[in-house]
Protein backbone atom coordinates (compact mmCIF):
# COMPACT_ATOMS: atom_id res chain seq x y z
CA UNK A 1 0.00 0.00 0.00
CA UNK A 2 1.07 3.58 -0.57
CA UNK A 3 2.40 5.06 2.67
CA UNK A 4 0.82 8.42 2.02
CA UNK A 5 -2.01 9.64 -0.18
CA UNK A 6 -0.81 12.57 -2.25
CA UNK A 7 -3.06 15.26 -3.69
CA UNK A 8 -2.47 17.23 -6.84
CA UNK A 9 -3.25 20.97 -6.65
CA UNK A 10 -6.66 22.20 -7.73
CA UNK A 11 -6.67 23.80 -11.18
CA UNK A 12 -9.15 26.47 -10.02
CA UNK A 13 -10.33 27.25 -6.48
CA UNK A 14 -13.05 24.81 -5.42
CA UNK A 15 -15.83 24.48 -4.46
CA UNK A 16 -17.51 26.84 -6.90
CA UNK A 17 -20.39 28.94 -5.57
CA UNK A 18 -23.55 26.86 -6.01
CA UNK A 19 -25.30 29.26 -8.40
CA UNK A 20 -22.21 29.42 -10.62
CA UNK A 21 -21.82 25.63 -10.45
CA UNK A 22 -25.42 24.96 -11.50
CA UNK A 23 -25.13 27.37 -14.43
CA UNK A 24 -21.82 26.00 -15.70
CA UNK A 25 -23.01 22.39 -15.38
CA UNK A 26 -26.11 23.18 -17.47
CA UNK A 27 -23.96 24.81 -20.14
CA UNK A 28 -21.43 22.00 -20.09
CA UNK A 29 -24.06 19.30 -20.64
CA UNK A 30 -25.49 21.16 -23.62
CA UNK A 31 -22.01 21.83 -25.03
CA UNK A 32 -21.20 18.14 -24.79
CA UNK A 33 -24.41 17.10 -26.55
CA UNK A 34 -24.07 19.71 -29.28
CA UNK A 35 -20.43 18.79 -29.99
CA UNK A 36 -20.80 15.02 -29.95
CA UNK A 37 -19.22 14.27 -26.57
CA UNK A 38 -22.01 11.77 -26.23
CA UNK A 39 -22.96 8.10 -26.20
CA UNK A 40 -26.07 5.97 -26.52
CA UNK A 41 -27.65 4.94 -23.24
CA UNK A 42 -27.11 1.36 -22.14
CA UNK A 43 -30.18 1.44 -19.89
CA UNK A 44 -32.60 3.14 -22.31
CA UNK A 45 -31.02 2.32 -25.65
CA UNK A 46 -32.35 4.02 -28.76
CA UNK A 47 -30.62 4.58 -32.08
CA UNK A 48 -32.43 7.92 -32.21
CA UNK A 49 -31.19 9.29 -28.88
CA UNK A 50 -27.90 10.30 -27.30
CA UNK A 51 -26.87 11.29 -23.80
CA UNK A 52 -23.74 13.18 -22.93
CA UNK A 53 -20.74 11.06 -22.03
CA UNK A 54 -19.65 11.30 -18.38
CA UNK A 55 -17.09 14.08 -17.99
CA UNK A 56 -15.01 15.90 -15.41
CA UNK A 57 -16.13 19.51 -15.29
CA UNK A 58 -12.73 21.13 -14.78
CA UNK A 59 -9.57 19.60 -16.31
CA UNK A 60 -7.37 17.60 -13.95
CA UNK A 61 -3.82 18.52 -13.02
CA UNK A 62 -1.07 16.39 -14.57
CA UNK A 63 2.72 16.79 -14.18
CA UNK A 64 4.09 18.58 -17.24
CA UNK A 65 7.40 16.68 -17.28
CA UNK A 66 5.67 13.31 -17.14
CA UNK A 67 3.24 14.29 -19.90
CA UNK A 68 6.18 15.28 -22.09
CA UNK A 69 7.89 11.97 -21.26
CA UNK A 70 4.78 10.04 -22.33
CA UNK A 71 4.71 11.90 -25.66
CA UNK A 72 8.40 11.34 -26.28
CA UNK A 73 8.46 7.64 -25.49
CA UNK A 74 5.53 6.89 -27.82
CA UNK A 75 7.90 6.79 -30.79
CA UNK A 76 9.96 4.12 -29.04
CA UNK A 77 6.84 2.12 -28.12
CA UNK A 78 5.61 2.31 -31.71
CA UNK A 79 8.91 0.82 -32.84
CA UNK A 80 8.86 -1.81 -30.09
CA UNK A 81 5.33 -3.05 -30.75
CA UNK A 82 5.89 -3.09 -34.49
CA UNK A 83 8.91 -5.33 -34.04
CA UNK A 84 7.23 -7.56 -31.45
CA UNK A 85 4.26 -8.14 -33.76
CA UNK A 86 6.63 -9.30 -36.49
CA UNK A 87 8.60 -11.70 -34.26
CA UNK A 88 6.91 -15.08 -34.60
CA UNK A 89 9.28 -16.82 -32.19
CA UNK A 90 8.73 -14.26 -29.44
CA UNK A 91 4.93 -14.32 -29.77
CA UNK A 92 4.86 -18.11 -29.80
CA UNK A 93 7.17 -18.47 -26.80
CA UNK A 94 5.32 -15.78 -24.83
CA UNK A 95 1.88 -17.28 -25.37
CA UNK A 96 2.63 -21.02 -25.39
CA UNK A 97 1.23 -21.63 -21.89
CA UNK A 98 -1.58 -19.09 -22.09
CA UNK A 99 -3.13 -20.58 -25.23
CA UNK A 100 -3.47 -23.96 -23.53
CA UNK A 101 -5.92 -22.63 -20.95
CA UNK A 102 -7.33 -19.38 -22.35
CA UNK A 103 -9.77 -20.36 -25.09
CA UNK A 104 -10.10 -16.87 -26.55
CA UNK A 105 -6.37 -16.26 -26.90
CA UNK A 106 -6.02 -19.83 -28.17
CA UNK A 107 -8.55 -19.16 -30.93
CA UNK A 108 -6.69 -16.01 -31.96
CA UNK A 109 -3.40 -17.89 -31.99
CA UNK A 110 -4.83 -20.66 -34.18
CA UNK A 111 -5.85 -18.04 -36.73
CA UNK A 112 -2.33 -16.62 -36.52
CA UNK A 113 -0.84 -20.06 -37.14
CA UNK A 114 -3.19 -20.73 -40.05
CA UNK A 115 -2.43 -17.44 -41.77
CA UNK A 116 1.30 -17.87 -41.20
CA UNK A 117 1.30 -21.39 -42.63
CA UNK A 118 -0.53 -20.17 -45.73
CA UNK A 119 1.83 -17.22 -46.18
CA UNK A 120 0.98 -13.63 -45.32
CA UNK A 121 -1.30 -12.05 -47.90
CA UNK A 122 -2.01 -8.74 -46.26
CA UNK A 123 -0.25 -5.92 -44.63
CA UNK A 124 -1.25 -5.56 -41.02
CA UNK A 125 -3.16 -2.50 -39.86
CA UNK A 126 -3.86 -2.31 -36.21
CA UNK A 127 -5.05 -0.27 -33.33
CA UNK A 128 -2.01 -0.29 -32.25
CA UNK A 129 -2.24 -1.30 -35.42
CA UNK A 130 -2.68 -0.78 -38.84
CA UNK A 131 -1.44 -3.77 -40.53
CA UNK A 132 -1.25 -2.79 -44.01
CA UNK A 133 -2.17 -5.38 -46.30
CA UNK A 134 -2.34 -6.88 -49.45
CA UNK A 135 -0.12 -7.91 -52.24
CA UNK A 136 -0.64 -4.88 -54.42
CA UNK A 137 0.12 -5.67 -58.03
CA UNK A 138 2.21 -2.98 -59.72
CA UNK A 139 -0.21 -2.58 -62.57
CA UNK A 140 -3.12 -2.46 -60.15
CA UNK A 141 -1.45 0.23 -58.04
CA UNK A 142 -0.50 2.29 -61.07
CA UNK A 143 -4.03 2.09 -62.40
CA UNK A 144 -5.32 3.19 -59.03
CA UNK A 145 -2.93 6.13 -59.04
CA UNK A 146 -4.25 7.24 -62.41
CA UNK A 147 -7.88 6.85 -61.42
CA UNK A 148 -7.71 8.00 -57.82
CA UNK A 149 -9.28 11.32 -58.20
CA UNK A 150 -9.63 11.96 -61.85
CA UNK A 151 -13.24 12.81 -61.21
CA UNK A 152 -12.47 14.99 -58.22
CA UNK A 153 -9.57 16.76 -59.87
CA UNK A 154 -7.46 16.78 -56.67
CA UNK A 155 -3.95 16.48 -58.10
CA UNK A 156 -1.97 16.12 -54.84
CA UNK A 157 -4.08 13.14 -53.75
CA UNK A 158 -3.21 11.32 -56.95
CA UNK A 159 0.48 11.82 -56.27
CA UNK A 160 0.13 10.76 -52.66
CA UNK A 161 -1.66 7.62 -53.72
CA UNK A 162 1.14 6.72 -56.15
CA UNK A 163 3.85 7.35 -53.56
CA UNK A 164 2.07 5.40 -50.83
CA UNK A 165 1.74 2.38 -53.07
CA UNK A 166 5.34 2.59 -54.22
CA UNK A 167 6.94 2.53 -50.77
CA UNK A 168 5.97 -1.10 -50.12
CA UNK A 169 5.97 -2.47 -53.63
CA UNK A 170 9.04 -4.54 -52.84
CA UNK A 171 7.47 -6.48 -49.96
CA UNK A 172 3.89 -5.26 -49.56
CA UNK A 173 2.79 -8.43 -47.76
CA UNK A 174 5.10 -7.49 -44.88
CA UNK A 175 4.08 -3.85 -44.52
CA UNK A 176 2.26 -2.75 -41.39
CA UNK A 177 0.49 0.34 -40.20
CA UNK A 178 0.05 0.47 -36.44
CA UNK A 179 -2.29 2.65 -34.38
CA UNK A 180 -1.80 2.19 -30.70
CA UNK A 181 -2.61 3.76 -27.39
CA UNK A 182 -0.32 3.46 -24.40
CA UNK A 183 -1.99 4.13 -21.04
CA UNK A 184 -0.27 5.51 -17.94
CA UNK A 185 -0.89 6.54 -14.37
CA UNK A 186 1.36 8.71 -12.25
CA UNK A 187 2.72 6.57 -9.42
CA UNK A 188 3.09 8.31 -6.06
CA UNK A 189 5.20 5.39 -4.84
CA UNK A 190 7.86 6.14 -7.48
CA UNK A 191 8.29 9.89 -6.86
CA UNK A 192 5.38 10.80 -9.14
CA UNK A 193 6.71 9.16 -12.30
CA UNK A 194 4.40 7.70 -14.95
CA UNK A 195 4.01 3.93 -15.08
CA UNK A 196 2.44 2.08 -17.97
CA UNK A 197 -0.91 0.45 -17.23
CA UNK A 198 -1.19 -1.30 -20.60
CA UNK A 199 -0.73 -0.86 -24.32
CA UNK A 200 -3.76 -1.20 -26.57
CA UNK A 201 -3.48 -2.71 -30.02
CA UNK A 202 -7.15 -3.14 -30.93
CA UNK A 203 -10.13 -0.77 -30.81
CA UNK A 204 -8.20 1.97 -29.01
CA UNK A 205 -11.08 4.34 -28.37
CA UNK A 206 -11.79 7.99 -27.56
CA UNK A 207 -9.52 9.70 -30.06
CA UNK A 208 -12.74 11.15 -31.51
CA UNK A 209 -14.54 12.35 -28.40
CA UNK A 210 -11.26 12.99 -26.58
CA UNK A 211 -10.19 15.55 -29.17
CA UNK A 212 -13.43 17.44 -28.53
CA UNK A 213 -13.04 17.23 -24.76
CA UNK A 214 -9.87 19.30 -25.05
CA UNK A 215 -11.92 22.02 -26.80
CA UNK A 216 -14.66 21.58 -24.20
CA UNK A 217 -12.29 22.32 -21.33
CA UNK A 218 -10.97 25.41 -23.10
CA UNK A 219 -14.56 26.65 -23.18
CA UNK A 220 -15.12 25.83 -19.50
CA UNK A 221 -12.00 27.66 -18.33
CA UNK A 222 -13.00 30.70 -20.38
CA UNK A 223 -16.52 30.61 -18.92
CA UNK A 224 -15.00 30.58 -15.44
CA UNK A 225 -12.86 33.61 -16.29
CA UNK A 226 -9.52 31.82 -16.59
CA UNK A 227 -8.49 32.50 -20.19
CA UNK A 228 -4.89 32.94 -19.05
CA UNK A 229 -4.81 29.23 -18.15
CA UNK A 230 -5.53 27.93 -21.66
CA UNK A 231 -1.82 27.68 -22.45
CA UNK A 232 -1.59 24.76 -20.03
CA UNK A 233 -4.12 22.65 -21.96
CA UNK A 234 -1.99 20.81 -24.54
CA UNK A 235 -3.06 20.71 -28.17
CA UNK A 236 -4.72 17.44 -29.14
CA UNK A 237 -5.01 16.17 -32.73
CA UNK A 238 -5.58 12.49 -31.99
CA UNK A 239 -8.58 12.12 -34.31
CA UNK A 240 -6.84 13.64 -37.32
CA UNK A 241 -3.69 11.63 -36.60
CA UNK A 242 -5.42 8.26 -36.52
CA UNK A 243 -7.55 9.05 -39.56
CA UNK A 244 -4.41 10.05 -41.46
CA UNK A 245 -3.10 6.56 -40.80
CA UNK A 246 -6.25 4.94 -42.15
CA UNK A 247 -6.17 7.10 -45.26
CA UNK A 248 -2.51 6.25 -45.84
CA UNK A 249 -3.34 2.56 -45.56
CA UNK A 250 -6.18 3.02 -48.06
CA UNK A 251 -3.74 4.63 -50.49
CA UNK A 252 -1.23 1.83 -50.02
CA UNK A 253 -3.92 -0.73 -50.86
CA UNK A 254 -4.06 0.74 -54.32
CA UNK A 255 -7.70 0.64 -55.41
CA UNK A 256 -9.46 4.05 -55.35
CA UNK A 257 -12.87 2.36 -55.47
CA UNK A 258 -12.22 0.22 -52.39
CA UNK A 259 -13.74 1.18 -49.03
CA UNK A 260 -12.62 1.42 -45.44
CA UNK A 261 -14.73 -0.89 -43.29
CA UNK A 262 -15.32 -0.39 -39.57
CA UNK A 263 -15.94 -3.74 -37.91
CA UNK A 264 -18.44 -2.93 -35.18
CA UNK A 265 -20.38 -4.50 -32.33
CA UNK A 266 -23.94 -5.70 -32.82
CA UNK A 267 -25.08 -2.71 -30.76
CA UNK A 268 -22.87 0.37 -30.69
CA UNK A 269 -23.08 2.55 -27.60
CA UNK A 270 -19.93 4.59 -28.22
CA UNK A 271 -21.32 5.77 -31.54
CA UNK A 272 -20.01 9.36 -31.58
CA UNK A 273 -16.40 8.32 -31.12
CA UNK A 274 -16.70 5.89 -34.04
CA UNK A 275 -18.61 8.25 -36.32
CA UNK A 276 -16.13 11.07 -35.72
CA UNK A 277 -13.47 8.85 -37.32
CA UNK A 278 -15.75 8.12 -40.26
CA UNK A 279 -16.71 11.75 -40.83
CA UNK A 280 -13.14 12.98 -40.39
CA UNK A 281 -11.93 10.54 -43.05
CA UNK A 282 -14.53 11.91 -45.47
CA UNK A 283 -13.50 15.47 -44.62
CA UNK A 284 -9.79 14.77 -45.09
CA UNK A 285 -10.13 12.60 -48.20
CA UNK A 286 -13.59 13.03 -49.77
CA UNK A 287 -13.19 10.10 -52.17
CA UNK A 288 -12.94 7.51 -49.39
CA UNK A 289 -16.15 5.74 -48.46
CA UNK A 290 -16.55 4.15 -45.02
CA UNK A 291 -18.93 1.26 -44.37
CA UNK A 292 -19.85 -0.44 -41.09
CA UNK A 293 -20.36 -4.19 -40.69
CA UNK A 294 -20.54 -6.67 -37.79
CA UNK A 295 -18.71 -9.98 -37.49
CA UNK A 296 -22.01 -11.72 -38.23
CA UNK A 297 -22.48 -9.60 -41.36
CA UNK A 298 -19.06 -10.72 -42.50
CA UNK A 299 -19.82 -14.35 -41.71
CA UNK A 300 -23.07 -14.24 -43.69
CA UNK A 301 -22.09 -12.17 -46.72
CA UNK A 302 -18.32 -11.68 -47.11
CA UNK A 303 -16.14 -13.60 -49.54
CA UNK A 304 -12.69 -13.53 -51.12
CA UNK A 305 -12.11 -12.58 -54.74
CA UNK A 306 -9.66 -14.31 -57.11
CA UNK A 307 -6.73 -12.28 -55.74
CA UNK A 308 -7.97 -12.62 -52.14
CA UNK A 309 -9.73 -9.27 -52.23
CA UNK A 310 -12.20 -8.97 -49.36
CA UNK A 311 -15.69 -8.48 -50.81
CA UNK A 312 -18.87 -7.56 -48.93
CA UNK A 313 -22.18 -6.27 -50.33
CA UNK A 314 -20.62 -5.32 -53.66
CA UNK A 315 -17.68 -3.47 -52.06
CA UNK A 316 -13.99 -4.31 -52.10
CA UNK A 317 -12.49 -3.58 -48.69
CA UNK A 318 -9.12 -1.82 -48.56
CA UNK A 319 -8.86 -1.31 -44.79
CA UNK A 320 -10.60 -3.00 -41.85
CA UNK A 321 -10.72 -0.94 -38.66
CA UNK A 322 -11.67 -3.21 -35.77
CA UNK A 323 -13.93 -1.66 -33.15
CA UNK A 324 -15.08 -5.14 -32.15
CA UNK A 325 -13.53 -8.59 -31.95
CA UNK A 326 -11.48 -8.00 -28.81
CA UNK A 327 -13.59 -10.07 -26.38
CA UNK A 328 -15.24 -13.52 -26.50
CA UNK A 329 -18.79 -12.16 -26.47
CA UNK A 330 -18.29 -10.64 -29.91
CA UNK A 331 -17.98 -14.13 -31.41
CA UNK A 332 -21.45 -15.65 -31.07
CA UNK A 333 -20.60 -18.89 -32.82
CA UNK A 334 -17.97 -20.60 -34.93
CA UNK A 335 -19.09 -18.67 -37.99
CA UNK A 336 -17.87 -15.38 -36.48
CA UNK A 337 -14.48 -17.00 -35.87
CA UNK A 338 -14.53 -18.20 -39.48
CA UNK A 339 -15.23 -14.61 -40.54
CA UNK A 340 -12.21 -13.40 -38.58
CA UNK A 341 -10.06 -15.98 -40.38
CA UNK A 342 -11.54 -14.92 -43.74
CA UNK A 343 -10.55 -11.32 -43.06
CA UNK A 344 -7.06 -12.32 -41.97
CA UNK A 345 -6.62 -14.32 -45.18
CA UNK A 346 -7.70 -11.39 -47.30
CA UNK A 347 -5.76 -8.68 -49.07
CA UNK A 348 -7.37 -6.01 -46.89
CA UNK A 349 -5.22 -3.97 -44.53
CA UNK A 350 -6.34 -4.74 -41.01
CA UNK A 351 -6.35 -2.65 -37.89
CA UNK A 352 -5.31 -4.84 -36.22
CA UNK A 353 -3.95 -7.84 -38.02
CA UNK A 354 -3.91 -11.00 -35.97
CA UNK A 355 -0.22 -10.70 -35.06
CA UNK A 356 -0.71 -7.14 -33.79
CA UNK A 357 -3.73 -8.31 -31.80
CA UNK A 358 -1.60 -10.97 -30.10
CA UNK A 359 1.24 -8.50 -29.50
CA UNK A 360 -1.15 -6.45 -27.37
CA UNK A 361 -2.03 -9.24 -24.92
CA UNK A 362 -1.17 -8.84 -21.25
CA UNK A 363 1.06 -11.92 -21.38
CA UNK A 364 3.24 -10.38 -24.09
CA UNK A 365 3.37 -7.15 -22.06
CA UNK A 366 4.59 -9.15 -19.05
CA UNK A 367 7.15 -11.05 -21.12
CA UNK A 368 8.60 -7.78 -22.41
CA UNK A 369 9.32 -6.79 -18.80
CA UNK A 370 11.63 -9.79 -18.30
CA UNK A 371 15.39 -9.13 -18.14
CA UNK A 372 16.87 -9.02 -21.64
CA UNK A 373 13.54 -8.98 -23.49
CA UNK A 374 13.58 -5.36 -24.64
CA UNK A 375 17.13 -5.71 -25.91
CA UNK A 376 15.86 -8.23 -28.48
CA UNK A 377 13.95 -5.43 -30.21
CA UNK A 378 15.69 -2.16 -29.30
CA UNK A 379 19.40 -1.90 -30.05
CA UNK A 380 19.81 1.53 -28.47
CA UNK A 381 20.44 1.14 -24.69
CA UNK A 382 19.04 4.63 -24.09
CA UNK A 383 15.70 3.56 -25.59
CA UNK A 384 15.74 0.36 -23.54
CA UNK A 385 16.28 2.28 -20.33
CA UNK A 386 13.47 4.73 -21.11
CA UNK A 387 11.01 1.88 -21.61
CA UNK A 388 12.17 0.08 -18.47
CA UNK A 389 11.51 3.23 -16.46
CA UNK A 390 7.81 3.23 -17.37
CA UNK A 391 7.22 -0.46 -16.63
CA UNK A 392 5.49 -1.35 -13.39
CA UNK A 393 6.40 -4.70 -11.86
CA UNK A 394 4.97 -7.48 -14.07
CA UNK A 395 5.05 -11.14 -13.06
CA UNK A 396 4.23 -14.43 -14.76
CA UNK A 397 2.07 -17.04 -13.01
CA UNK A 398 3.54 -19.93 -15.00
CA UNK A 399 4.44 -23.18 -13.27
CA UNK A 400 8.09 -22.37 -12.62
CA UNK A 401 10.16 -20.89 -9.82
CA UNK A 402 9.33 -17.29 -10.72
CA UNK A 403 5.66 -18.15 -11.05
CA UNK A 404 5.60 -19.72 -7.59
CA UNK A 405 7.29 -16.65 -6.16
CA UNK A 406 4.65 -14.43 -7.77
CA UNK A 407 1.83 -16.58 -6.37
CA UNK A 408 3.29 -16.27 -2.88
CA UNK A 409 3.75 -12.50 -3.22
CA UNK A 410 0.08 -12.16 -4.17
CA UNK A 411 -1.02 -14.24 -1.18
CA UNK A 412 1.24 -12.39 1.27
CA UNK A 413 0.39 -8.86 0.12
CA UNK A 414 -2.64 -8.89 -2.23
CA UNK A 415 -3.32 -5.16 -2.08
CA UNK A 416 0.08 -4.51 -3.62
CA UNK A 417 -1.01 -6.13 -6.90
CA UNK A 418 -3.61 -6.29 -9.67
CA UNK A 419 -4.48 -9.61 -11.30
CA UNK A 420 -5.01 -9.24 -15.06
CA UNK A 421 -6.44 -11.65 -17.67
CA UNK A 422 -5.90 -11.54 -21.45
CA UNK A 423 -8.91 -9.28 -22.05
CA UNK A 424 -9.71 -5.80 -23.29
CA UNK A 425 -12.78 -3.67 -22.69
CA UNK A 426 -12.62 -2.97 -18.94
CA UNK A 427 -14.07 -4.66 -15.89
CA UNK A 428 -11.92 -7.79 -16.07
CA UNK A 429 -9.18 -7.17 -13.49
CA UNK A 430 -9.05 -8.39 -9.88
CA UNK A 431 -8.07 -6.00 -7.06
CA UNK A 432 -7.42 -5.85 -3.33
CA UNK A 433 -8.08 -8.79 -1.05
CA UNK A 434 -9.85 -10.53 -3.93
CA UNK A 435 -6.40 -11.03 -5.49
CA UNK A 436 -5.50 -13.40 -2.64
CA UNK A 437 -8.76 -15.33 -2.99
CA UNK A 438 -8.40 -15.65 -6.77
CA UNK A 439 -4.76 -16.75 -6.59
CA UNK A 440 -5.49 -19.34 -3.91
CA UNK A 441 -8.34 -20.71 -5.98
CA UNK A 442 -6.24 -21.11 -9.13
CA UNK A 443 -2.93 -21.92 -7.41
CA UNK A 444 -2.91 -25.57 -8.50
CA UNK A 445 -4.81 -25.06 -11.75
CA UNK A 446 -3.40 -24.41 -15.19
CA UNK A 447 -5.88 -21.54 -15.36
CA UNK A 448 -3.33 -19.38 -13.57
CA UNK A 449 -1.08 -19.27 -16.65
CA UNK A 450 -3.77 -17.22 -18.42
CA UNK A 451 -3.27 -14.38 -15.92
CA UNK A 452 -0.45 -12.00 -15.04
CA UNK A 453 0.31 -10.21 -11.79
CA UNK A 454 1.03 -6.49 -11.98
CA UNK A 455 2.29 -4.20 -9.27
CA UNK A 456 -0.52 -1.84 -8.36
CA UNK A 457 0.02 1.80 -9.26
CA UNK A 458 -0.96 4.33 -6.58
CA UNK A 459 -1.75 7.61 -8.36
CA UNK A 460 -2.09 10.96 -6.60
CA UNK A 461 -5.61 12.24 -6.02
CA UNK A 462 -7.22 15.25 -7.61
CA UNK A 463 -10.42 16.91 -6.45
CA UNK A 464 -13.18 17.90 -8.83
CA UNK A 465 -16.72 17.56 -10.12
CA UNK A 466 -17.75 14.50 -12.11
CA UNK A 467 -20.87 15.05 -14.22
CA UNK A 468 -22.85 11.97 -15.24
CA UNK A 469 -26.22 11.47 -17.01
CA UNK A 470 -28.96 11.31 -14.40
CA UNK A 471 -26.74 12.87 -11.76
CA UNK A 472 -27.51 15.72 -9.40
CA UNK A 473 -27.93 19.25 -10.74
CA UNK A 474 -25.40 20.19 -8.07
CA UNK A 475 -22.56 17.65 -8.32
CA UNK A 476 -20.48 17.01 -5.22
CA UNK A 477 -16.73 17.38 -5.01
CA UNK A 478 -15.05 13.97 -5.16
CA UNK A 479 -11.52 12.62 -5.00
CA UNK A 480 -10.44 11.23 -8.37
CA UNK A 481 -7.53 9.53 -10.12
CA UNK A 482 -6.62 9.84 -13.80
CA UNK A 483 -5.19 7.65 -16.55
CA UNK A 484 -3.43 9.21 -19.54
CA UNK A 485 -3.54 7.59 -22.98
CA UNK A 486 -1.10 8.52 -25.77
CA UNK A 487 -1.91 7.60 -29.39
CA UNK A 488 0.73 6.54 -31.90
CA UNK A 489 0.89 5.65 -35.59
CA UNK A 490 3.62 3.52 -37.15
CA UNK A 491 4.04 2.26 -40.73
CA UNK A 492 6.69 -0.14 -41.94
CA UNK A 493 7.55 -3.74 -42.74
CA UNK A 494 9.65 -6.41 -41.04
CA UNK A 495 12.88 -4.71 -42.14
CA UNK A 496 12.20 -1.01 -41.69
CA UNK A 497 9.87 1.62 -40.30
CA UNK A 498 8.97 4.42 -42.70
CA UNK A 499 6.53 6.45 -40.58
CA UNK A 500 6.55 6.87 -36.81
CA UNK A 501 4.51 9.51 -34.99
CA UNK A 502 2.85 10.37 -31.73
CA UNK A 503 -0.50 11.91 -32.68
CA UNK A 504 -2.43 12.90 -29.56
CA UNK A 505 -3.81 11.98 -26.18
CA UNK A 506 -6.86 11.32 -24.03
CA UNK A 507 -7.47 11.36 -20.29
CA UNK A 508 -9.91 9.17 -18.38
CA UNK A 509 -10.69 9.89 -14.75
CA UNK A 510 -12.52 7.79 -12.17
CA UNK A 511 -13.67 8.25 -8.60
CA UNK A 512 -10.73 7.31 -6.38
CA UNK A 513 -12.67 4.45 -4.76
CA UNK A 514 -13.40 2.74 -8.11
CA UNK A 515 -11.00 0.03 -9.23
CA UNK A 516 -11.49 0.52 -12.98
CA UNK A 517 -12.28 3.56 -15.07
CA UNK A 518 -13.43 2.63 -18.55
CA UNK A 519 -15.82 5.28 -19.87
CA UNK A 520 -17.49 2.91 -22.34
CA UNK A 521 -17.74 0.33 -19.55
CA UNK A 522 -19.57 2.93 -17.43
CA UNK A 523 -16.87 3.32 -14.79
CA UNK A 524 -15.03 6.54 -15.63
CA UNK A 525 -15.35 9.98 -17.15
CA UNK A 526 -13.68 11.92 -19.95
CA UNK A 527 -11.16 14.52 -18.90
CA UNK A 528 -8.25 16.67 -20.11
CA UNK A 529 -4.77 17.07 -18.64
CA UNK A 530 -3.99 20.50 -17.23
CA UNK A 531 -0.20 20.65 -17.13
CA UNK A 532 1.51 21.73 -13.91
CA UNK A 533 5.18 22.15 -12.96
Amino acid sequence: MAEEIKHLPMVVPLPLPEAQLVEIVEKSKDWALMHGAAMRSKTNFSEDALQFAPFVLIPSAFPRKEFAKALEIQLILNELMHKVAHDRRFLTESLKETIKVDEFTGNLFRIYETVHSEGLTQFGYGSVRFDVGGIVQKAHADLGALLLLEAGGVQHDRVGFRLAGAVFRGHPERASLGLLRSDYMVNSASTDKIKQVEINTIASSFAGIGTNITVFHRYILQELGHSEMLKNLPENNALEGLCSGMIEAWKIYGNPKAVIMFLIEDITYNICDQRFHEFKIREMCPQVRVIRRTLTDMADRASLGPKKQLLIDGCEVAVIYFRAGYEPGHYHSQKEWDARLLMERSLAIKSPSIHYHLAGTKKVQQTLAKPGALEQFLSDPVKVEKVKQIFAGLYSLDFDELGEQAIQMAIDDPERFVLKPQREGGGNNVYGLEVRDAVKKMKDSEERTAWILMERIHPPLSTGYMVRPGGSKVPQLVDMVSELGIFGVVIGDAEKITYNKQVGHMLRTKVATANEGGVAAGLGALDSPYLID
